[in-house]
């Protein structure tokens, strides 16, 4: 039975200006998101291709029991940790299978974007270096990660919804256009200031400015896909999503990277803005 992450402001966990994960709450939240992503690929996946889905099906399976013994313990480590590895890069190589084999047009898409399979195959490689190389690093440098990932989850998160929508669904759509510019442009001022960081400056403030509007159009986009969600679960939304889960997974997404901002950006002022 999949539990609800109850939330959290201890991951990432900061200590002398340097940041660490807590690996159980991650592996709890990934875990989870890993689940869904095998049931999505599922029905993405044609009738005519029972093999696909059956492997589909048997991680979404994996995954729930992995999740269930997840709330079994109060630390990730032992075989539980092994199986959780060895799953995540199992899964990594079938997510890529399937990439490959759209991309050399030897299998019949579904509705699974390439750009999708892509995608969630990003997270299921970020989630497995969280579970195997957790190395603290400096909150600034951290920020910055974080929100070049995330901006680029977000912004593709909308891009799927534009495609997913109903063509009649003008309106839905128009809002949809302006989050897609509005998250496109956050994603390359993200990575300039990524670049930036490099020369490692001891004080950085426009990323804190950056970052607050970052938090404000992320909150705007979060509110998007909960009211989305909320129209499919009532049957007042004509879309091709294959279900009202996919809405609330993206929303639980946008939760995710707000919470891990609401945590760094505080440690970014404290140990780099020249007004302390």
């Amino acid at each position: 039975m999949v539990k609800e992450k109850k939330k959290s402001h201890e991951s990432p966990q900061c200590s002398n200006c340097v940041c660490e994960y807590n690996r159980l709450e991650e592996a709890r939240f990934w875990t989870r998101i890993m689940m869904e992503h095998a049931l999505f690929i599922k029905l993405g996946l044609p009738a005519n291709e029972p093999k696909l889905r059956a492997e589909a099906e048997a991680f979404k399976n994996k995954f729930e029991d992995l999740l269930d013994r997840l709330y079994c313990v109060d630390k990730l480590k032992g075989d539980l940790l092994k199986d959780l590895i060895k799953a995540v890069e199992a899964f990594i190589e079938f997510k890529a299978y399937l990439l490959k084999l759209l991309i050399q047009c030897k299998a019949e898409p579904g509705s699974n974007y390439p750009l999708l399979l892509d995608h969630i195959r990003r997270e299921a490689e970020r989630f497995l270096g969280l579970l195997t190389s957790p190395i603290p690093q400096d909150p600034l440098t951290l920020l910055l990660e974080q929100e070049v990932f995330w901006l680029r989850i977000m912004k593709e998160h909308i891009e799927f919804v534009i495609h997913l929508l109903d063509p009649s669904e003008r309106e839905l759509i128009r809002q949809a256009e302006t989050f897609r510019r509005t998250f496109s442009r956050l994603l390359e001022t993200a990575r300039d200031l990524k670049s930036m960081a490099e020369v490692n400056p001891k004080n950085f403030n426009t990323v804190i400015r950056f970052t607050q509007d970052v938090i404000n159009h992320t909150l705007q986009l979060r509110n998007f896909k909960a009211a989305a969600f909320e129209l499919a679960e009532l049957c007042k939304l004509l879309s091709i999503v294959s279900t009202p889960l996919l809405l609330d997974h993206i929303r639980r997404e946008a939760d995710k990277f707000l919470d891990e901002l609401d945590v760094l950006l505080p440690e970014v002022k404290k140990c780099h803005s020249s007004c302390k």
